[in-house]
């Protein structure tokens, strides 16, 4: 059972997909995590994205500063790049193929990384509500931030994010849409669940 997870940044994805990956007693692999230690490598390394991509350990996987926002957008620039994207494909599909099976979430799971999965949410939100909530998780980590320059951010990730050449942002044309700009944690997850369950 491999359960794709795409969308846009706080979206609530990665939540939906622990919980799912949870219930089910399936993997869990966060495949943007794996941007963001490509992304860090280059920011400490001055390392070269392609070189950086190939040569992940476990070390540049617990980087602690892979949620800090500067890696973010920096993972955003270095997964528009072909090779980048070439050097991780292979280690994400062999992580769905373990037994019993997966729930990876990213950007484009569904589409590309894994378009044979049983299962394909597209979790998406508003503008607005998506950045409230990415403002909300920096002010708590003691960063000073404006809302409106989360938004602003947020936005040009998107737009970053939907128009590369290679493996952009969109749903799988077989994907469910669940749109949580009005949905509590708990109703979203019930409704992910669900589907989930349909195909059990």
């Amino acid at each position: 059972m491999i359960v794709a997870v795409d969308g846009p940044v706080a979206a609530g994805k990665g939540t939906l997909a622990r919980l799912l990956a949870k219930h089910f007693g399936l993997a869990y692999l966060d495949t943007g995590s794996l941007y963001r230690a490509v992304a860090s490598k280059v920011l400490r390394t001055g390392a070269a994205p392609e070189q950086a991509a190939q040569s992940l350990d476990a070390a540049d996987l617990a980087a602690p500063d892979l949620r800090a926002e500067a890696v973010g957008q920096m993972a955003s620039k270095v997964a528009a790049i072909p090779a980048v994207r070439a050097a991780l494909l292979d280690y994400q599909r062999s992580f769905a193929r373990n037994p019993p099976g997966a729930v990876l979430d990213g950007r484009d799971i569904g589409t590309v990384v894994c378009p044979w999965a049983e299962v394909k949410l597209f979790v998406t939100a508003s503008p607005e509500r998506r950045a409230n909530r990415r403002y909300l998780e920096l002010r708590a980590k003691g960063d000073n931030v404006s809302e409106a320059d989360v938004l602003a951010d947020l936005i040009a990730r998107d737009a970053r994010d939907s128009a590369r050449d290679v493996a952009p942002l969109k749903p799988a044309l077989d994907a469910h849409l669940l749109d949580t700009t009005d949905l509590a944690i708990e109703a979203a997850f019930e409704a992910a669940r669900a589907k989930v369950a349909e195909r059990l």
